[in-house]
């Protein structure tokens, strides 16, 4: 079977920037208590009446146009994302009619947080079994549109954007998607979560009165949960693979909080130097946080070196993966 490596990456945000001394003039908090607590200067906020398809179509053109391929050749489109535009059709299926992907069948995955590593795997499925050649994992996420600007426990952490990949197969076995490994535990439900405007509790006046259209965090819970769940991931699948810290070129995280990105890669034994990091830029951008850092730092990458890649997320779910870059 062919191994799934990443042959291209691009990525898209907004142009407006939130800062934190814009948010204080919005509910009760300041810079140095939002940078103290999740080490977030700014986030791009969507102002526009578009959802998050808006930026997968530009992510995903801008792939194509940086990788050379035609639309057309495209098999299949994965969206991770846990802001749809409507809760159907597909945010997958926008996105693939506004490239033009004339052939490709398209889907979403909702892992929340983990969203891109999820993706990922199953276009990694998809290459091996030999039916899909070009495959594109676009992680959109529109989050401004969930989050409520006079919550001061959660409004500073989340941010707007999209980042989209090329998959497609190979037949060196030392590159690419090497191996992961996936969790869910559905306890974690009351933890994080979006209380209403879903089939268990349909939108009405009482559930938007009660602001229940808004995420609900436990940052107390999360926070634990985060910490342990993305480490003993992260070192199970460098287990499995005989790999030290030291045998890792870089470790990619989730930009959830920076305290947890420190707290994650100190206990793993990563340097600072190993550890990709973009939080203070752009906040939380859930699904699409891993492969904005990855673009962002696709300079920095070179061919063979070893990545490990480490998301937590509503659900809750988490996971990690181990991938030799080959671009």
């Amino acid at each position: 079977m062919p191994n799934a490596r990443i042959s291209g990456l691009a990525s898209y945000v907004p142009d407006d920037i939130l800062d934190n001394d814009m948010l204080s003039k919005m509910v009760d908090t300041n810079d140095e208590w939002i940078t103290t607590r999740v080490g977030i200067k700014e986030r791009r906020i969507l102002k526009s009446d578009a959802g998050s398809s808006y930026m997968g179509i530009i992510a995903v053109n801008r792939l194509l146009e940086n990788t050379g391929t035609d639309a057309a050749d495209i098999d299949l489109l994965i969206c991770a994302t846990s802001n749809p535009d409507y809760r159907f059709p597909s945010t997958g299926s926008i996105i693939a009619h506004g490239c033009k992907l004339a052939n490709a069948y398209a889907y979403d995955i909702q892992a929340a947080c983990a969203g891109f590593i999820v993706a990922l795997q199953d276009a990694n499925a998809y290459i091996k079994s030999g039916l899909y050649k070009k495959v594109v994992v676009v992680a959109a996420e529109k989050m401004s549109s969930m989050t409520n600007y006079t919550d001061r426990a959660t409004c500073p952490l989340f941010g707007d954007a999209a980042a989209a990949a090329l998959v497609e197969p190979t037949d060196d076995a030392s590159v690419g998607v090497i191996d992961a490994v996936f969790h869910v535990d559905g306890e974690g439900l009351p933890h994080l979560y979006h209380p209403a405007g879903g089939s268990a509790k349909p939108a009405s006046h009482a559930t938007v009165d009660a602001g229940e259209h808004y995420i609900f965090q436990d940052g107390r819970n999360v926070y634990k949960n985060a910490v342990s769940d993305m480490l003993t991931s992260t070192l199970d699948v460098m287990k499995r693979n005989n790999l030290t810290a030291d045998d890792v070129d870089y470790l990619i995280p989730h930009q959830a909080n920076l305290r947890i990105i420190e707290a994650v890669s100190s206990r793993a034994q990563f340097p600072r130097e190993k550890v990709l990091v973009n939080i203070e830029h752009y906040g939380n951008t859930s699904a699409a946080s891993i492969p904005l850092c990855l673009d962002e730092y696709k300079g920095r990458l070179r061919k063979g070196d070893k990545l490990m890649l480490t998301a937590f997320g509503a659900g809750f779910t988490w996971g990690a993966m181990y991938l030799v870059w080959d671009i």
